[in-house]
């Protein structure tokens, strides 16, 4: 069992930067993949980003390529989200997750994929 705790949200001025913290308990964290998914009101949720288990593979989404920075520190089961030049259409909950698989080799978008999710931390960007 993984347990994820995000902290970092808060509210930022366009253009602006954050940068979010994954916590994670458990033993396990330095062999999964971890990601971040975002969820705005009314909205569905949405990936973010993706991290492999070793640090050395990312993936974004186009909303975020560019203007977010994956990383993490397995020897600190810590992830992070570092997000610069920040809009309003960022504004949203944003959850950190954990794949449910050791060492997978891929890092898909799909929320499916990762069955451990962290409670949210909130990002509100004004215009």
């Amino acid at each position: 069992q993984v347990q994820l705790v995000e902290s970092g949200g808060g509210l930022v001025q366009a253009g602006g930067s954050l940068r979010l913290s994954c916590a994670a308990s458990g033993s396990t964290f330095g062999s999964l993949n971890m990601g971040w998914f975002r969820q705005a009101p009314g909205k569905d949720r949405e990936f973010v980003a993706a991290i492999n288990w070793a640090g050395n593979s990312t993936y974004y989404a186009a909303v975020a390529q560019g203007r977010f920075t994956i990383s993490r520190d397995n020897e600190r089961n810590t992830g992070f989200l570092q997000m610069n030049r920040l809009e309003p259409e960022d504004t949203a909950d944003y959850h950190c997750v954990a794949d449910g698989r050791p060492y997978r080799a891929v890092l898909p978008p799909t929320p499916g994929t990762y069955p451990y999710w962290g409670p949210g931390t909130q990002v509100t960007v004004s215009p």
